[in-house]
């Protein structure tokens, strides 16, 4: 007998087929769409418990010449050498703290309504049946709900305690009142109120609300909210505009405003002295007795009149200007009240006095959303002095001319005083008292034409921004997605079952793949056996097509590199424990050889639990253990296996009490020298390595052994043994059989054979052709296979 080692050239590693590992997670699909079906179960919960967001939105236009699209400023849109528009600007006051603050106060924000409903709590904000006014809060009010019902109109209770309404009522979450909003309430489901503190929600709704311009070259701001109750927030929205739009007309009517207050306060003083004069010239007259003047004095009093007019004028207009140059003395910063420019008529000042006006408007507007280190503040602050400067200059200069015209003004006043002591002293009398008295007259009705430009002015200052869409919000929320929502829990439904199939097979210490077992042992592989449910064990016949018959087929063409001559076959079939497959394996392999013409004969020399006689239903009276005791002959215990011609089996016969002893024994070299005299192959099922010693014992009387090696039930510890063995050459020619590879039918087999149906070690699937009464007659003697 050679015992030259075997030499099998393993297949090469390869990488991880994708569509393998795909058809492996495919045969568990009634796993993955379970798992989908509770995951999108699930998603479909928790869209119910959450509380649908809607965004609204609100749009207005903002006057700045700034920005546009002319040839002049095409580089400023650029960005280039630019200041910051004052869209910015307004951007910043749109969501400033102090009109989110009035806000708050006009809409009672920090206190909102619930009902409770199955899938939680849902604000019912103006369809409250009461508004809640909270007069004294108590610490607890911001920890926990006011659950608030009607018991009648007139009577609310509140936890387990009933109160009167319209009242001030001092409770544990502290003072406070409740107000029916209609006269009677029938609305018995209670509503639960929820406090916050009012700072914390001014900050919140303040971050929540976006601005933003639709462009860079456009002024029309977005004004943008998400709230779960989409009148609230259109609420919301409109009311920041209309608190903005009033705050820019309070800020721009301040000089008009103050204006207006100095005439008034002009008026109220000249209205009295013009009374007093009046009366005096009525008390002189009827003392007197005056009715008439000349004309000559009617003459000399309208020149007089008229310089005095001139001379109260220039008076007038230098208060005007120390009232400027105490404006021009104040501060950068601290911006008062806008001086008076009654009687001032020069452009170039009032034109200055407009820019500083302009400037400390833009300033004061500015520091509300920068610090004071900001170069636009600084500039600012550079062209306010440069501006009070040049207004300092234009005063002084100013202020010389009318000092000058004075003077002259006196001197005519002093002249015509020397000419008016020529009248005699009644006329003259009368002509002073006169003459104040046009004075006060002029003057009341100049301050009066004043007044009403002003207050003209004042009525028709409209803000700088125009709303373009009101707050409006759309008819479907926004969160949560539920497309997106629906994908994510489907995705973790299929990520589970994968997760879950990854760790089993990374925990998993069985024979899984190919892989495995080259990765543990360089014995080589002779053949690779599919999984297939099967109701009879002869899958091999002359008519079989199925995918186990066919890798049976191939096992049996490769049994013709293990040949060294021409003479007899012995194989032995062994494996690690019970169940790998091994008996199945070597019964089909027989009868694939009967086919061919070879004489094939099968031991079933695992004598301590054979399976073969009880496979094919046959007697097991006498058997091997009985010829081993030398009681039968080779003759009397050979039986043919029903249906097969030129194949034939050795039952085990009883069993054994010392099945070592009797394979150790000459009767066993006596079997096999009488069998290979008789048959080409000889078939040898023996007891796994890993429980008893048989298989170790028959391997020398063997010439190449089949470790039958079982998908998903061999331990891999036990490939390490295998390797031992074949390293140390205790069995001859030692090969691996991959037996049932669960993999569908992805693994890498594709015969196309799709006509008939097989049967394959550890089940069966269905045969259209052959049940068990046809395949039982056909095995009957003296029928034989198709």
């Amino acid at each position: 007998m050679i015992t030259t080692p075997y030499v099998y050239h393993q297949q090469e590693e390869k990488e991880p087929d994708l569509r393998l590992i795909i058809f492996r997670y495919l045969k568990n699909w009634k796993w993955f769409l379970l798992s989908l079906v509770v995951a999108l179960a699930i998603g479909y919960a928790y869209l119910q418990y959450q509380v649908p967001i809607y965004k609204v939105q609100s749009s207005i236009l903002i006057k700045d010449e700034k920005k546009g699209m002319s040839a002049d400023n095409i580089m400023k849109e650029m960005d280039l050498f630019t200041d910051s528009k004052v869209v910015e600007n307004e951007i910043e006051i749109l969501k400033s703290y102090t009109i989110m603050e009035k806000v708050n106060d006009a809409l009672a924000l920090d206190v909102s309504y619930f009902h409770d409903t199955p899938v939680g709590e849902r604000e019912i904000y103006k369809d409250s049946p009461f508004r809640l006014m909270v007069e004294r809060p108590a610490p607890l009010i911001y920890e926990e709900a006011i659950t608030v019902s009607f018991v009648n109109p007139s009577t609310v209770k509140i936890g387990e305690k009933k109160y009167p309404v319209n009242q001030s009522l001092n409770t544990e979450f502290g003072r406070i009142r409740i107000f029916p909003k209609t006269a009677s309430v029938s609305d018995t489901i209670p509503v639960i109120v929820h406090v916050a503190p009012k700072q914390e929600v001014i900050q919140n709704f303040v971050e929540d609300l976006k601005v933003e311009a639709t462009s860079k070259q456009s002024t029309v701001l977005l004004l943008s909210l998400e709230t779960a109750v989409p009148e609230k927030g259109r609420n919301i929205l409109d009311k920041i505009v209309e608190e903005y739009n009033d705050a820019a007309l309070k800020d721009k009517n301040l000089e008009a405003a103050n204006t207006l207050e100095f005439i008034e306060e002009r008026l109220k003083l000249i209205s009295g002295e013009l009374a007093t004069v009046e009366k005096d010239v009525e008390s002189y007259k009827s003392a007197q007795g005056i009715t008439d003047i000349s004309t000559e004095s009617q003459i000399f009093l309208q020149n007089v009149q008229q310089n005095d007019a001139q001379l109260s004028q220039v008076n007038i207009q230098l208060g005007a200007l120390e009232d400027v140059e105490k404006y021009v003395r104040s501060k950068t910063g601290e911006r008062g009240s806008a001086p008076s420019t009654l009687g001032l008529s020069d452009p170039t000042l009032l034109g200055l006095i407009s820019k500083i006006s302009e400037l400390e408007l833009q300033r004061e507007t500015l520091v509300k959303t920068t610090s004071e280190n900001n170069p636009i503040l600084r500039s600012l602050d550079e062209q306010i002095r440069n501006t009070k400067s040049n207004i300092s200059d234009n005063i002084q200069t100013m202020k010389s001319i009318m000092t000058g015209t004075r003077q002259k003004l006196m001197a005519h006043n002093r002249k015509f005083e020397s000419m008016i002591r020529s009248v005699p002293r009644k006329e003259r009398a009368l002509l002073d008292i006169t003459r104040q008295q046009a004075i006060k007259n002029n003057l009341y009705t100049y301050l009066l034409a004043k007044r009403e430009e002003t207050a003209l002015s004042y009525a028709s200052a409209i803000a700088d921004s125009r709303t373009i869409d009101i707050a409006r919000s759309g008819s479907k929320p926004i969160k949560p997605k539920k497309p997106l929502v629906f994908l994510l829990f489907g995705a973790l439904g299929l990520l589970i079952p994968v997760g879950a199939f990854a760790t089993r097979d990374m925990l998993n210490n069985r024979i899984g793949k190919r892989t495995d077992i080259e990765e543990l042992t360089s014995t080589p592989i002779v053949g690779e056996i599919s999984y297939a449910k099967h109701k009879f064990p002869l899958v091999v016949t002359s008519s079989s097509r199925s995918i186990v018959a066919e890798q049976i087929r191939a096992l049996r063409t490769n049994l013709q590199f293990l040949r060294s001559n021409n003479e007899s076959l012995a194989i032995l079939f062994t494996s690690s424990i019970s169940g790998e497959g091994k008996s199945f394996i070597s019964l089909n392999l027989g009868a694939s050889l009967a086919l061919i013409d070879r004489p094939t004969v099968i031991l079933e020399m695992d004598l301590r639990r054979p399976k073969l006689h009880s496979m094919l239903d046959m007697p097991n009276t006498v058997g091997i253990s009985n010829f081993l005791v030398g009681q039968v002959t080779l003759d009397e215990i050979l039986q043919p296996v029903p249906g097969m011609a030129n194949y034939f089996i050795l039952t085990s016969g009883p069993i054994p009490p010392n099945p070592a002893e009797l394979l150790v024994s000459d009767k066993v070299d006596d079997l096999f020298h009488q069998l290979r005299e008789r048959f080409q192959y000889i078939i040898v099922d023996s007891p796994p390595i890993g429980l008893v010693t048989d298989a170790q014992i028959l391997a020398d009387k063997t010439d190449a052994t089949m470790y039958v090696v079982r998908h998903d039930v061999t331990p891999k510890q036990h490939m390490k043994m295998v390797d031992v063995m074949y390293k140390e050459q205790r069995f001859r020619k030692l090969s691996l059989i991959l037996n049932s590879i669960n993999e569908g039918t992805g693994y890498g087999y594709g015969y196309g054979y799709g006509y008939g149906y097989g049967y394959g070690a550890g089940g069966y699937y269905e045969q259209d052709t052959d049940t068990k009464k046809s395949f039982l007659k056909r095995l009957l003697p003296g029928n034989k296979p198709a």
